[in-house]
């Protein structure tokens, strides 16, 4: 007896057998009964057994179509026929096809329990789109299903190709969840030439909760060296979302009591967290973390990340900050900051650095109105900047010494400022900023007798010292344009000029200046200096600055006429983006008054190629040491100026797709995350705990059939080119001369091609290069990166599957760079 009504439809008809009790529904035939979902070619419901039956029906080509769908809550099963009781809730399937999770499951009998439990009989499982005909599967004679929590097989071959492989499990326990499951990570191994035999990336994910997890991995090599990670990532939605990393190397080199023994301790520490828009309006917390050993990305055993490697900066800020809407309105921010000099190995520290700032006041401007005028547009700001400052090493870092030397001040600006319009066409500006800056600690500076020679001395307490400044600027803008005609080619050429004055002064602060008596030569000698020099904000200036600046800007710009005769207005070409001059007149220097007349510009051609040049021309001469003297280059026999430097820069970028059809280049995101480029001039870089940190998620079987017909082959390449000249003291000399390559293609829908490399014409070596070969398996993923020479020399090679579900199925061989 039925415990729900029945639902149902035909398209062709519905025939009911009295004799029977059996209904029958032809062509696109609709079955509904409480939670289940029945669709099919054909269906029979008995009604005497509570039963129903469905099945395919054939076409008009005698094939069979409209396979049953069957669905029941959000269990799906498309088998070739389904035969299911609805009373006691038990099915027999033939040919059932399913998804869990990331597994596609086919059997050939499925005896259906329950709506829990499922016994297959012939059963092969696959991460392929393709169920029917995959590339690859794993075959059991028997297998117990449970959906959405496990499938439990007995034997089980793995079958590549319709060929079974040797590979061969007695029997295999598969968790269909949707939620993360803690579990062992499989290692990879290899053989370096340095450390020996090595297993890498052996570890335990733990699944925490849905808001966070942890992943610990580890490396070890038979020479004693070895490595480990913490990596975390944490979310709580529309609150903040970020990742924390922590990796730590014990490198030993050669053997103990040999020469070349060395052993090697780094680290690096990376934390990112970005806040959600929606969680506050008026304050915001950020961090981006990137500190640890300069040497890390330079000796690291786990990371081939040249772009990294090559970075002199490691940079860090963590901050806060919090909007006061008052009037005026109030800006808050506390930062902690960290730079690091990878080659130097010097570190700089704010801990912490307190930034207030109030919103601009026009005390004469009307409430409502505009704050046009000299006097309207009068306005000042009032800022505030703390710091608590720590200049260290590497080997010092977070140890007693670092702490002993912090330096700690604050900053008080207040900017006057006003601009106004001149005889309509010029603009006016006009500012005078007071600065009041604190120190905690100051110097003293006098002659040591005992020692004979010259000391300093710290202060500790309150000291200040005030500066103010004046500035004016006039500029204006020039339009022109030279018409050659409506007939031309290039109809006419515009030029726009921005040619602007300024003028600065700055007095002498000569009573914040000291001196002493120096007996450290021969001679006796009195020397000055200010109390306040190694201040974090500078100290007060003695020398008189009065000087004139000019600059003058200038775009040229043309109209052509557009090969698309239909179009009415000309196209706009742009001949040159910028080309800038600028110098300045110091009229309070002894000599050298002019500044040297820097020339810069930059333009695109092409559409693609973008241009930057540089170039500086000093007014003054040399003397026969190389020396610049107070005497114009023209008046000692010369040109009117001297040439002294030049740079220029060539950016280049092409693909096979043009406008809006073009592909996007992936970032490279493993460089950007630890402080590299974002391109792959340097090649692409590698975490060699996430191999498939690169895999394309466009891997669609639909995709690659269609595109395996087109003509057409994609590709991309990028190309820069550096250039330096430098004549400073008649040297003459080209320093630097560089061009650099990236191209990727596909040589066809499954294979990927890519190369990195360069040449410096300087020092007449090739750059680093780097080889990439890429082959899209469907379920599959096979990869082999080769960089053949260098100290970053290494080759590695990856096949495994794409699935998450089956990421240690896989082969991953490599060997490591001879650092």
């Amino acid at each position: 007896m039925l415990e729900a009504q029945i639902r149902r439809k035909a398209k062709d008809y519905e025939r009911f057998n009295q004799k029977t009790s059996q209904l029958t529904l032809y062509n696109e035939a609709e079955v509904y009964y409480q939670d289940i979902e029945l669709k099919a070619g054909i269906i029979t419901l008995d009604y005497g057994k509570d039963e129903i039956y469905a099945g395919r029906i054939k076409d008009s080509t005698g094939n069979f179509t409209q396979r049953p769908y069957f669905k029941q809550g959000s269990n799906v099963v498309e088998p070739d026929s389904i035969r299911f009781n609805t009373k006691t809730k038990k099915a027999l399937i033939w040919n059932s096809r399913t998804e869990q999770s990331e597994f596609r499951i086919k059997g050939e009998i499925v005896k259906r329990e329950n709506d829990s439990t499922y016994f297959i009989k012939g059963v092969r499982f696959t991460t392929s789109k393709d169920v029917d005909n995959p590339e690859y599967y794993f075959y059991t004679k028997k297998a117990k299903f449970v959906p959405g929590k496990k499938v439990v097989v007995g034997g089980t071959n793995m079958v590549i190709a319709d060929v079974p492989t040797p590979i061969y499990l007695p029997f295999a326990f598969f968790p269909m969840t949707d939620k993360s499951q803690s579990g062992i990570l499989i290692p990879s191994y290899g053989e370096s030439n340095n450390r020996g035999f090595f297993l890498q990336n052996l570890g335990y994910y733990f699944a925490l909760s849905d808001n966070y997890d942890l992943a610990v991995t580890g490396d070890y090599y038979t020479n004693g060296s070895y490595a480990m990670r913490f990596e975390s990532h944490y979310a709580w939605r529309y609150q903040f979302s970020g990742n924390f990393n922590v990796r730590f190397e014990n490198l030993i080199n050669g053997e103990r009591g040999y020469p070349d023994y060395a052993k090697q301790r780094i680290y690096n520490i990376q934390w990112s967290h970005t806040q959600d828009a929606k969680a506050s309006v008026n304050s915001r917390f950020t961090a981006s973390v990137n500190l640890g050993s300069s040497q890390y990305f330079q000796r690291s055993i786990n990371q081939v990340n040249v772009g990294s490697s090559l970075n002199n900066t490691l940079s860090s800020s963590i901050s806060y900050s919090k909007t006061f809407e008052t009037v005026p309105q109030v800006n808050l921010s506390v930062t902690a900051s960290h730079q690091q000099n990878t080659q130097t190995q010097s570190i700089s520290m704010t801990l912490p650095t307190l930034q207030v700032n109030v919103d601009r006041i026009f005390p004469f401007a009307p409430a409502n109105g505009s704050k046009k005028g000299l006097i309207k547009n009068l306005n000042f700001q009032y800022s505030l900047r703390g710091e608590n400052r720590y200049q260290t090493t590497d080997s010092l870092f977070f140890k007693s010494e670092m702490f002993k030397d912090a330096r700690t001040g604050f900053q008080h600006s207040i900017p006057i400022a006003t601009n106004f319009k001149i005889f309509k066409y010029f603009s006016a500006s006009t500012s005078f900023n007071y600065n009041e800056v604190w120190y905690f600690k100051t110097i003293k500076k006098e002659y040591d007798e005992t020692r004979a020679k010259d000391t300093i001395i710290d202060v500790n307490g309150f000291d200040a010292f005030r500066t103010y400044n004046y500035g004016a600027s006039l500029g204006t803008t020039i339009y022109g344009t030279y018409g050659f005609g409506e007939n031309s080619k290039i109809q006419a050429i515009r030029h726009v000029m921005r040619p602007s004055v300024s003028y600065s002064y700055t007095p002498s602060f000569d009573q914040y200046y000291d001196s002493y008596v120096s007996r450290a030569t021969a001679e006796t000698i009195v020397k000055e200096y200010t109390r306040f020099e190694n201040g974090i904000f500078g100290s007060p200036g003695r020398n008189i600055s009065n000087s004139l600046g000019f600059t003058l800007s200038n775009t040229f710009e043309a109209k052509v006429r557009d090969s698309d005769t239909t179009k009415v207005e000309a196209k706009k070409v742009m001949l040159l983006n910028n080309f800038n001059l600028s110098t300045s007149y110091n009229m309070a220097a002894d000599s050298l008054k002019w500044a040297p007349l820097r020339i810069t510009g930059g333009t695109t051609l092409f559409e693609k190629m973008n241009v930057n040049f540089g170039a500086t021309l000093n007014p003054y001469a040399l003397d026969n040491a190389g020396r610049t003297i107070n005497k114009f280059n023209i008046d000692n026999g010369g040109s009117l100026f001297r040439f002294t430097q030049a740079n220029l820069t060539i950016g280049y970028s092409l693909s096979s797709a043009d406008g809006q059809d073009a592909k996007k280049k992936s970032e490279n995101s493993q460089s950007v995350k630890n402080g590299g480029r974002d391109d792959d001039l340097f090649g692409t870089n590698r975490d060699m705990s996430d191999p498939r940190q690169n895999d394309d998620e466009d891997d669609e079987e639909s995709k690659v059939i269609k595109d395996l017909f087109k003509l057409d082959i994609p590709w991309d390449m990028t190309l820069a080119y550096s250039l330096t000249y430098s004549n400073n003291r008649r040297e003459n000399d080209i320093t630097g001369n560089s061009l650099m390559v990236s191209a990727n293609t596909d040589i066809t829908p499954m294979w990927k091609v890519g190369v990195s490399t360069g040449y410096d014409f300087v020092q007449q070596g090739f750059t680093f290069t780097q080889l990439r070969f890429s082959r899209d398996l469907l379920s599959w993923k096979m990869d082999f990166s080769w960089v053949p020479f260098g100290t970053q020399s290494y080759w590695n090679f990856f096949i495994g599957i794409k699935s998450s579900i089956l990421q240690d199925v896989k082969y991953d061989k490599r060997s490591l760079p001879n650092r």
